[in-house]
């Protein structure tokens, strides 16, 4: 794979075609991308849980009420007990991987513990579970026109609602998603 085809720190964008109801209309923050594969998480997609579950569960204790409603996300298909925290503190924890200028993702429950204590990270998601592909199967799916690729940027990721950023992240390609045919284009 060369460098121009790699996808870390990019947003996927679902195309409307796709139909695989774990993909359907959502945005995938691409956190890896190389010859054996990619991981990825979506970022549209929030769970009926809310923070203050998994502080509970953790035996956490959380002194503000609007960070333990925060929704927890559903990150993709694959180890959904596998939490991620997407974040854009570079803070020193376990487990902290940069992804990209200031987006960092965080696998270590240290994050969650100063995020219940009010010392995590301004802006941060938690997602539970990601997507993953194999070698050459995501470069595939692009192929078979199922997805679009645009840089990632902290508005989509941290500020736009999660309804609005499956088409919010198709507009930085000044495209309108909706009215995009499902059919690729062949000279």
């Amino acid at each position: 794979m060369d460098d121009t085809a790699n996808l870390t720190g990019q947003l996927l964008i679902a195309m409307p075609a796709m139909l695989d109801p774990n993909f359907h209309r959502t945005v995938t923050y691409i956190c890896e991308h190389s010859d054996q594969g990619a991981l990825g998480i979506v970022i549209n997609r929030p769970m009926d849980m809310e923070m203050g579950e998994v502080f509970a569960q953790l035996s956490l204790t959380n002194p503000d009420p609007s960070v333990a409603s925060t929704p927890i996300l559903q990150g993709g298909p694959v180890e959904l007990q596998r939490g991620f925290v997407i974040h854009q503190s570079p803070e020193d924890w376990d487990s902290t991987v940069a992804v990209a200028d200031n987006i960092f993702v965080t696998t270590s429950q240290d994050i969650l513990g100063a995020i219940a204590d009010g010392n995590g990270p301004e802006h941060a998601l938690l997602a539970l579970g990601y997507a993953g592909w194999g070698a050459g199967q995501l470069e595939d799916e692009l192929v078979a026109n199922s997805w679009l690729s645009v840089p990632a940027t902290p508005e989509i990721i941290f500020e736009a609602p999660f309804e609005e950023r499956w088409q919010k992240a198709a507009t930085l390609l000044g495209v309108d998603i909706v009215t995009l045919s499902s059919e690729a284009g062949h000279a």
